[in-house]
């Protein structure tokens, strides 16, 4: 689907370290955190609250800190920051230093792969100095003057915090509507720009997801509106371009609060789509795009445990579907037969290629299929002049996607391609001739060469004999004697596959040392449907078992050794920070746990905290006794005790409405009141941001220097000075 957007998950990488006897040239710090045990944190008031349900009752002491607009929890916050501001004080040069090391790898003037689009071609470019996108488009041919669509940078002057989103342009390319975010609350307001006067309209749309959908006609849009406490999204409405949007026509109302919903169009253009999407479900409508007031029709209705995808073409629809299929096969059916009892089978299911996603344009469809842990892109025919084939890449880990490809007629194939040592390229890849063209790969100033790094793929033995893959990536001269800092990321879950990346920021570990790897634990979907299933519900468990059975072999094999092995996660991924420091804590020198969903049974106890309902298929629900007892057994909040924990950073949002701030704020807490070591345990909120940290493409930099300071001084690799 055309203008349906999708959340490229792009986990930052860092974590932390004891001592690492480096070369002789690192100067010997002169202060590290682990010196200063003199310095105090700020105390939290306990104001004990019971919670009980099916007969068991938890005393939660800092229960109160949910309480946003208590002058206290904000008070508590800022000398939490100011405790951390003083524990890295002997950092700040160290820190700048990173920053400006990160900052000078960046291209700061830059322009993305121009793409064609309805006469246009459309691109992004960034300007020297600046911290946001710049979006452009020129008429006919890249040789015409340029049209400045957006420049967000004058709209995000001043905001502490300001994103952008789902720019969409009208059908007659007289418009541009956009969502804006002041918050990071993930609350957008919808906008709309006259691009034949450069005029900013005054309507505001308030509450949404950002995205509008036009119809035929270029006057009326389709948007997807969210619940104002909860913020699931909720309720598809029309409006009408130029009028009061408390006039807006209410088309579609999600009442189920386990299902969101969300509309967009076709690649043909001729249909727009409304979905709703449940953890273990779908159910779309659609709606011929030139009779926008027109009846919507169900596709196939709702079904538990029934899941589908679907694209237009050409008198017929393509259904990517798990029926009768775990690892999902493709499907057709007539433009007037939309039920599954129509259905035809166009590829099998098969055990060992989980059929990831579907792109339908006019002579072919591109497949993203995950082959063991790997995507491949399938180019399948729908025309003689083609044939059914794989395109073929060079490395062993890597990512490949189908990148920005509006148009429904085409020729080429516009890709991405990725690995832990190649950064981001794009290419134009023709079908027919089975030929890549290079369009252009990130330029990362400085002395990065590819050559100087290696990457690597194993497999480590989990605790009941099924293998775990890991990725790594290092820098040459790097030697398995167990000598090396080795910092080990890991998410697993919403079979969220963590693909081998590029990342610039990540070359200052590696530069200074450190092996990074990435354990691609049950809970994704690295090897398939089942990988997921068998990491969410009542086999959470294993999630946290495999990210500690991947730690023990790169320990037996030399990888890495005790005292030099650290452990990072952020969001679900946090939980899983959270976890293995109560099941293993001996194993981890330093853990970085970004925005960590720690306190899971309050949350998923509480259906006026944004995602909780909708949630209930992937972790539970506690309601029900079964749920509630096995969460407890492994939520992190529920299970400090009075013991040794690792190094940790913790890091917050205030605005966050993913991972509400007070999660990882009473883990803390609680890790104060309770733990026995004398180990560094910060705590840093961002005050003006939400889940995703700073807005920018450099204020990010300064918060991912402050996680690479806190690691380089614990592994005695910072260049410190004295208070």
């Amino acid at each position: 689907m055309k203008t349906v957007n999708h959340l490229l998950p792009a986990a930052a990488c860092l974590c932390a370290a004891l001592c690492f006897s480096c070369n002789e040239q690192s100067s010997k710090p002169t202060m590290s955190l682990r010196d200063k045990t003199d310095i105090q944190p700020p105390a939290c008031a306990q104001r004990p609250k019971e919670l009980t349900i099916h007969g068991d009752t938890r005393i939660d002491k800092y229960y109160w800190l949910r309480e946003r607009e208590n002058p206290e929890v904000i008070a508590w916050l800022e000398a939490e920051n100011a405790y951390t501001d003083t524990m890295m004080s002997h950092l700040k040069g160290f820190q700048e230093k990173l920053f400006q090391e990160m900052k000078g790898r960046i291209k700061e003037q830059d322009m993305s792969v121009p793409y064609f689009d309805n006469g246009y071609w459309y691109y992004t470019r960034y300007d020297e100095g600046k911290e946001y996108p710049i979006y452009c488009r020129k008429k006919g041919t890249l040789e015409a003057e340029e049209e400045i669509l957006l420049d967000v940078n004058e709209l995000a002057e001043p905001h502490d915090y300001y994103h952008v989103n789902s720019l969409s342009v009208s059908p007659d390319n007289k418009w541009l509507a956009f969502g804006e975010d002041t918050l990071s609350r993930r609350k957008y307001t919808i906008r709309f720009k006259n691009l034949e006067t450069g005029e900013i309209l005054p309507e505001r749309i308030l509450n949404t997801t950002g995205g509008a959908t036009w119809a035929a006609d270029s006057k009326i849009i389709f948007y997807t509106a969210k619940e104002p406490v909860t913020l699931r999204a909720y309720k598809v409405f029309r409006h009408v371009l130029g009028t009061d949007p408390a006039e807006d026509v209410e088309v579609f109302h999600e009442a189920d609060e386990t299902f969101i919903c969300g509309v967009g169009k076709t690649r043909s253009e001729k249909y727009i789509v409304i979905g709703s999407w449940q953890t273990v479900s779908t159910e779309y409508r659609y709606l011929p795009a030139d009779q926008p007031e027109g009846e919507w029709k169900v596709f196939q209705p709702r079904w538990r445990d029934l899941e589908y995808d679907i694209d237009h073409h050409e008198g017929k629809w393509y259904v990517r579907t798990n029926l009768d299929a775990q690892n999902f096969r493709l499907m057709e059916t007539p433009e007037g037969a939309t039920t599954m009892d129509n259905w035809k089978e166009v590829l099998p299911h098969r055990e060992d290629v989980y059929l990831e996603s579907i792109d339908v344009f006019k002579d072919f469809i591109a497949l993203e299929e995950r082959i063991n842990g790997i995507v491949h892109l399938r180019i399948l025919p729908l025309t003689d002049e083609l044939e059914d084939h794989s395109i073929a890449f060079r490395d062993d880990a890597y990512v490949a996607y189908v990148g920005t490809n509006p148009q429904f007629d085409t020729r080429l194939l516009r890709i991405g391609y990725q690995s832990m040592t190649t950064p981001p390229t794009v290419y134009d890849y023709d079908p027919r001739t089975r030929r890549l063209e290079l369009k252009k790969q990130q330029e990362v100033l400085g002395d990065f060469s590819a050559d100087n790094y290696v990457s690597e793929r194993l497999y480590a033995p989990a605790r009941d004999g099924v293998k775990v893959p890991i990725t790594l990536v290092w820098r040459k001269g790097f030697k398995r004697d167990g000598l090396s800092p080795l910092l080990l990321y890991g998410y697993g879950s919403y079979g969220y596959s963590l693909d081998p990346t590029f990342s610039t920021t990540r070359l200052s570990l590696l530069d200074r040392g450190f092996v990074y790897a990435i354990a691609h634990v049950r809970g994704g979907s690295e090897l398939g449907r089942k990988w997921y299933e068998d990491g969410k519900l009542l086999k959470k468990k294993n999630t946290f078992y495999d990210f500690i059975d991947c730690a023990e072999f790169l320990l037996s094999e030399k990888y890495t050794s005790r005292g030099k092995l650290y452990a990072m996660g952020g969001s679900a991924g946090g939980l899983l920070m959270g976890a293995v420091a109560n099941f293993r804590p001996d194993l981890w020198a330093g853990i970085i746990a970004a925005v960590p969903f720690v306190d899971v049974v309050t949350t998923m106890l509480d259906e006026s905290i944004p995602l909780t309902t909708g949630e209930f298929d992937e972790w539970g629900n506690p309601k029900i006794p079964e749920y509630y007892w096995y969460m407890k057994s492994y939520s992190p909040y529920d299970n400090v005790e009075a013991k040794d924990y690792p190094a940790m950073l913790v890091t917050a949002g205030l605005h966050d409405s993913q991972v509400q701030y007070w999660e990882p704020a009473k883990w803390v807490a609680k890790l104060r009141e309770l733990k026995t070591d004398h180990n560094p345990l910060l705590l840093y909120t961002n005050m003006e941001a939400g889940h995703g940290g700073a807005s920018g493409r450099f204020r990010r930099l300064r918060e991912i220097a402050m996680e690479y300071a806190f690691i380089l001084d614990l592994a005695g690799l910072a260049e410190t000075t004295a208070d």
